[in-house]
């Protein structure tokens, strides 16, 4: 796998299946998250800034670079314990709820960096209706930027990576589908435009319609 792939309009691009990161992507949990892992930082005696960087890594990935190895067991429960307890505010983001509604079965998963009751949390915490198929930290060997979750989710569609969107907001999220030879969409919640490698980069999913056809599912970009 590769992340230099040529770049592709996707305006003329039909794809099989969409993926869609969830944190920043689909919700907006960033009050919520940044409450849990100050506060995890403060308890385990880690400098807060040194956790900038790892939006998109799953949790226990993060932990482990920043306790010893003898702590990350019970520190990564801490940090789930944190965030599982903490959905208040979280919402969601502009575009999300009409983009899995337009999407039929089969044709959309969401590959998310939380673990799977987290996800859980923070879905119906939003309101939103998830797709059938959801890929998990717990489902997975090796996190974002590897391409594992996004083939996985590719996977369980039963479709071919070659053939799937990936919607993501973190530069280790598209580094990810990048690698799983992926097309591309991101939206500028949590990233300045100029930081996110993408084919397009837009400002949420309102700015997009997502339309499903019986060939696939086209791109098509809204009026301003």
């Amino acid at each position: 796998m590769t992340d230099q792939l040529p770049r592709t309009d996707l305006a003329d691009r039909t794809f099989a299946a969409v993926l869609f990161d969830l944190d920043g992507t689909l919700v907006d949990s960033t009050a919520a998250v940044l409450r849990s892992w100050v506060t995890w930082a403060i308890e385990h005696d880690v400098d807060p800034l040194r956790l900038q960087g790892f939006h998109g890594v799953p949790a226990r990935q993060i932990v482990s670079q920043l306790v010893h190895p003898d702590q990350v067991d019970s520190a990564s429960q801490r940090i789930d314990d944190l965030e599982l307890t903490d959905v208040t505010g979280v919402v969601g983001l502009p575009g999300a709820a009409e983009a899995l509604a337009a999407l039929p079965a089969g044709r959309a998963a969401v590959v998310t960096s939380c673990t799977r009751l987290l996800a859980e949390a923070r879905i119906g915490a939003a309101g939103l209706q998830p797709p059938g198929a959801v890929v998990t930290a717990d489902d997975v060997t090796h996190g974002k930027p590897d391409p594992e979750p996004f083939l996985l989710g590719a996977e369980r569609l039963g479709v071919p990576p070659g053939d799937c969107l990936v919607v993501e907001d973190a530069p280790m999220g598209l580094a990810s589908a990048r690698a799983a030879g992926m097309a591309t969409l991101a939206v500028t919640t949590t990233t300045a435009a100029a930081d996110l490698d993408a084919d397009l980069v837009v400002t949420s999913l309102a700015d997009v319609e997502l339309r499903s056809t019986s060939d696939g599912v086209r791109v098509v970009r809204r009026s301003a």
